[in-house]
């Protein structure tokens, strides 16, 4: 990709056979200087997508200002505590479609004013300006000031006063929390003063609200459902606790130790029922429940807590001491070849569950169901996902227990077996078995009991032999069958027609004892085509056939006597 430009760079992402491309900035336009920092971004609808996810920061793909923030299906987002003033902000929009991959877009951006004038105002918001009856525990929320980097509150039961909370700077928020419960039946006023590096704003006015009657706070609650000190909790369950009279609410803490909110930190719900967790199998959680209301908070609530199902492990067996697992035992292999003769290939499951299922997994693509059953048949190379899982059942409740493998399937095929080198090697042969295909290959001499990946042997003697090459996917076995026998006299066992003049012509070389008397040399390919003829006592064959300069490899010959008498060998052509 080019680098940033000052325009939005176009990325086109498929996604299930579908692109959507990703949006350019509306406003600002990508690479404007001098933004407004209270400035709102908007940028161009995307057809199809579900909704859109915001991060801005002050690097490409930073979210040091805000982090992944969704938006929904609105393609406009104002930051809600401003932007830095003279900084270069970088956007990055994500694309959000149900049940696919979020598609994260390049990140572009914009460059926001020095800021040379004093902040606005601001208005509260909670509680509104006049409201009365407001609980003595309540916080203090405002809107943002344009160009503001800060707030300086006070609050006092007489106008200026402060003699509850005296020009406390709060930094760049929106929330204020009383350090202390404020005073009941009592009119409490308010000043907010946003500020930045040119100073506070001016004129700004007073603000209050009137506190309600102290009365009585609630009393304590337990749980219903599941009661404290449950076991075998599903995975799926409610939490219901008893509804106290006088409370307005409830703040409720769930963690999986007495000492963490790790599931949920002081969350408020105003009905004593909560059904959107999901919790996690073989777990304790840790419950606190404390009723509120416009008196506050009830007071010495107990922690509760209950533990879910035993789910897939891995867990101590309290009858032997031993850790046990449900999860299957995985031991499919990384890589497997399909058979190029006979696609698609049938590929089993070799290990021991109650259910399967197989995935393609295309690169940069979602993965896709092919098979749930305890095979598939595969059509083409590339990376799959075999998953294999157990069910398990406690307390009426189904768990699965899944475990999966991640693997390639490779194309593979037949061997073919192209030529044997042979090589005397003083009273023995090595040989060398060249083959040609696609997988890959082991070889076994004389049976099919001991093969190597090695295609060659060496110290063999004279005699028959049988080579068989197999295809390590299962794809197939050849053989075929040669005889290794020293050439009789005169007859070379190899020549090399390179053109150095050593070797370079391949003939008959009469012995000083007891020559041959030949009159015609036949040269042969394996097949049993004729490449040569020619007179013993001519230059012999210089391994080229119809102008064409023959391969390396083993040739044959056939060499007829003035008397009649014929003598058949083998010799090989190198390089």
């Amino acid at each position: 990709m080019r680098s940033l430009q000052l325009t939005l760079f176009l990325s086109i992402m498929l996604c299930v056979g579908r692109a959507f491309a990703c949006p350019s900035l509306i406003d600002p336009v990508a690479g404007a200087s001098g933004v407004p920092v209270d400035t709102t971004i908007s940028w161009e609808e995307v057809p199809g997508v579900t909704g859109y996810i915001i991060s801005l920061g002050t690097t490409p793909g930073g979210g040091d200002i805000i982090n992944q923030q969704p938006v929904g299906s609105e393609t406009q987002f104002t930051p809600p505590l401003g932007l830095p003033e003279f900084t270069q902000v970088f956007v990055t929009i994500t694309l959000f479609i149900i049940n696919q991959p979020n598609i994260v877009c390049p990140s572009v951006s914009f460059t926001t004013e020095n800021v040379t004038t004093l902040p606005e105002c601001t208005t509260m918001l909670n509680p509104v300006n006049g409201e009365t009856g407001v609980n003595i525990e309540t916080n203090i929320a405002w809107a943002y000031a344009p160009r503001a980097i800060g707030y300086r509150i006070s609050l006092g039961t007489t106008e200026g006063s402060g003699d509850i909370v005296d020009n406390i700077d709060v930094g760049n928020v929106l929330n204020f929390n009383p350090p202390m419960s404020l005073p009941s039946l009592t009119e409490i006023f308010v000043s907010i003063i946003p500020y930045n590096e040119i100073g506070g704003a001016s004129e700004c006015g007073l603000e209050s609200f009137t506190t309600a009657e102290l009365g009585d706070p609630p009393g304590c609650t337990s749980l219903i459902r599941p009661a404290n000190g449950s076991i075998n909790v599903p995975l799926d369950t409610t939490l219901e606790w008893i509804p106290v009279p006088g409370a307005d609410g409830y703040i409720v803490s769930v963690g999986s130790s007495p000492y963490t909110n790790d599931v949920l930190d002081m969350a408020i719900f105003i009905n004593p029922i909560i059904n959107v967790i999901n919790f996690e199998p073989n777990k304790s959680y840790f419950v606190v429940i404390i009723p509120f209301n416009q008196a506050g908070q009830a007071q010495g609530c107990i922690q509760e807590s209950f533990s879910t199902i035993l789910g897939c492990g891995p867990l101590i067996d309290p009858d032997t001491g031993k850790l046990v697992s449900f999860f299957p035992t995985i031991t499919f292999p990384e890589e497997i070849g399909i058979c190029e003769e006979s696609l698609p290939t049938r590929i089993d499951a070799i290990d021991q569950a109650d259910g399967y299922r197989w995935y393609r997994t295309p690169t940069n693509e979602p993965e896709f169901l092919i098979s749930d059953r305890s095979f598939a048949d595969l059509s083409e190379p590339g990376q799959y996902r075999f998953e294999a899982y157990n069910v398990l059942r406690q307390n009426g409740f189904e768990l699965e227990c899944p475990a999966d493998k991640v693997f390639t399937a490779i194309l593979s095929s037949k061997p073919q077996i192209e030529t044997i080198f042979k090589e005397i090697d003083g009273d023995f042969f090595n040989i060398s078995v060249i083959v040609s295909g696609i997988g890959n290959y082991e070889y076994s001499l004389n049976s099919m009991d001991a093969w190597q990946s090695s295609s060659n042997y060496d110290g063999l003697t004279e005699g028959d032999y049988t080579i068989y090459v197999r295809d390590e996917a299962g794809c197939g076995i050849t053989e075929q069958t040669f005889r290794l026998a020293f050439p009789a006299p005169g007859f070379p066992a190899y020549f090399s027609p390179n053109g150095d003049g050593i070797n370079d012509n391949w003939n008959y070389i009469p012995p000083k004892v007891d020559p041959l008397q030949l009159s015609t040399i036949y040269i042969y390919d394996r097949f049993g085509k004729v490449l040569a003829s020619f007179s013993a006592n001519g230059k012999g064959w210089d391994g080229i056939y119809d102008g064409t300069p023959m391969p390396l490899g083993g040739y044959w010959y056939v060499a007829e006597a003035a008397d009649g008498q014929v003598y058949r060998g083998h010799f090989s052509l190198i390089r």
